[in-house]
């Protein structure tokens, strides 16, 4: 009798960014990274004959956490994908819920009307993850193998391996890198047990669908909302200068406006359904030769901060940039913005260097993307 270790990939930038990531190939975060290590550890003790893994990024990723040990390949099958998400993918989750909410109610209830342009339903997903199951199972039928894939994948197959459609299966979703496992002889299967991430310690253990607030983003309308700019500028500017001497308002948004005249994604809110709560500012107009993409301002309203928007404006920024080909972000943080400078060094930015300010020098920080 054979048994299968079917494993979640460990927190990729869709996770964090909360962005729609099916076949979009992202890479796992810092914590991600983390997660990986501590998955290794769990696995040490256990005899595992060969590794499989949907052939994305975050998951082949994962999956080194028990073929790296073991020096085995990591063998590649397409039908152990994530759901493909057709035209959506790598949009926002806000912006589905905002202006897309009827179809997004029919992807989180698993319904089988879901079936985007371009995309996969739930059926789909279904079939193939059945088929890639028990063919991986027919080539291991007296070993224990390692199988890698995705959040909703998985919970495709194991509804279907209950015989049920996904809406009719309880919403139980797997943390990153929790593992299911199942002895299987021929067509037939037994469950051992599913979802389990106890090998992650609390500060990695982390909610699959966390409740935060998500935002969609636009392109500002200057002639409604230079106003909202201004305070956005401004405030940023307060928030590492006592007063606004030597502030440039004209010149801060003399320079956005023109920025956006030749590039509409140059400046872009944040927005909490019609409401405006943040600001992304970026520089798409230089850089090129370098790969890098610079974030003049990235702000968020005062009594939004520390719960979950400001991860998703870098996302943000992420997608523009990786989609133009840049391989870096770059901004410049004072020294002083303590809350600034612990955002962007928990989600990976280090300094390259100090450059200039108005009232004395910035770091120069930058993040690989």
């Amino acid at each position: 009798m054979g048994k299968i270790y079917l494993i979640r990939h460990a927190e990729a930038e869709g996770n964090l960014y909360r962005r729609v990531h099916g076949w979009y190939d992202s890479p796992l975060t810092r914590r991600g990274l983390e997660q990986v290590k501590a998955l290794e550890n769990r696995f040490q003790n256990e005899e595992i004959g060969a590794v499989y893994s949907s052939d994305l990024r975050r998951a082949m990723t994962t999956a080194q956490a028990v073929a790296g040990p073991r020096a085995l390949p990591v063998l590649t099958n397409p039908g152990l994908r994530e759901l493909h998400m057709g035209i959506y993918e790598d949009y926002p989750i806000g912006e589905m819920e905002f202006s897309h909410a009827a179809l997004y109610q029919l992807f989180r209830a698993r319904s089988p009307q879901w079936l985007p342009p371009e995309g996969e339903s739930y059926r789909q997903a279904c079939d193939r993850m059945l088929k890639a199951f028990f063919t991986i199972a027919q080539r291991h039928p007296r070993e224990a193998v390692a199988v890698f894939s995705h959040g909703t994948a998985i919970f495709s197959l194991q509804a279907a391996l209950r015989g049920l459609p996904p809406h009719d299966h309880p919403p139980v979703f797997s943390k990153n890198t929790a593992v299911s496992c199942y002895e299987v002889r021929g067509e037939s299967f037994r469950i051992l047990f599913e979802n389990d991430a106890s090998h992650l310690p609390p500060s990695l253990n982390v909610p699959s669908r966390p409740e935060i607030p998500l935002v969609h983003f636009r392109p500002i309308r200057w002639s409604q909302e230079e106003d909202f700019y201004r305070t956005a500028r401004q405030d940023a500017w307060l928030a590492v200068h006592p007063d606004l001497l030597d502030f440039d308002g004209p010149g801060y948004l003399q320079e956005a406006r023109e920025q956006s005249i030749w590039d509409p994604r140059a400046v872009q809110l944040a927005l909490l359904g019609t409401e405006p709560v943040g600001l992304l500012q970026l520089a798409t107009l230089s850089g090129a030769q370098a790969g890098v993409g610079q974030v003049p301002l990235l702000w968020i309203r005062k009594d939004l901060r520390r719960k979950g928007i400001g991860i998703q404006l870098l996302g943000q920024a992420v997608s523009v940039y990786r989609g133009m080909g840049r391989t870096a972000l770059r901004l410049r943080c004072s020294p002083k913005n303590t809350p600034a400078q612990q955002f962007y060094k928990k989600y990976g930015f280090t300094k390259r260097g100090d450059v200039p300010g108005a009232q004395g020098s910035l770091d120069l920080l930058e993040l690989s993307i």
